[in-house]
């Protein structure tokens, strides 16, 4: 059974690119795909900030010190990065989740996260239908 399907967003659209300076996503690709040895669910794309990167530190999570041997470089404020969905949540839940680009945003997260919750941190806010166009 093939995946090569493309991959789909949380709003049903075609998964876009995350971020690629630094390079973000679990496969290093710019995007927030997944796989099977994605354990940790890497699906939400965030814009990181200074109190997200903190509380992940707190949390036993530093994505704030480089790690060459791994590839990684660290980041700062307004970088873009995939996240764990869990990680996502539980800074969601302690009132400093980032904010997030749904168009980047793996539709998987939906299996941990509410629409609604990534609607309201979206950096990339669909317009709501019911509106009628009214804005």
């Amino acid at each position: 059974m093939s995946q090569i399907l493309q991959a789909k967003n949380v709003l049903g659209g075609p998964l876009e690119t995350c971020g690629t300076d630094p390079m973000t996503g679990y496969f290093r690709d710019g995007c927030c795909n997944t796989g099977p040895d994605d354990v940790g669910s890497h699906v939400v794309c965030a814009r990181v900030t200074a109190a997200f990167l903190e509380f992940s530190r707190s949390r036993g999570n530093d994505l704030i010190t480089p790690r060459p041997h791994y590839g990684f470089p660290g980041l700062k404020p307004g970088d873009r990065w995939c996240l764990c969905a869990l990680r996502w949540l539980e800074a969601f839940e302690a009132g400093c989740a980032p904010p997030v680009i749904l168009a980047a945003t793996h539709q998987k997260a939906l299996q941990y996260i509410a629409l609604a919750d990534l609607q309201a941190h979206a950096l990339d806010a669909a317009p709501n239908p019911s509106q009628n166009g009214h804005h």
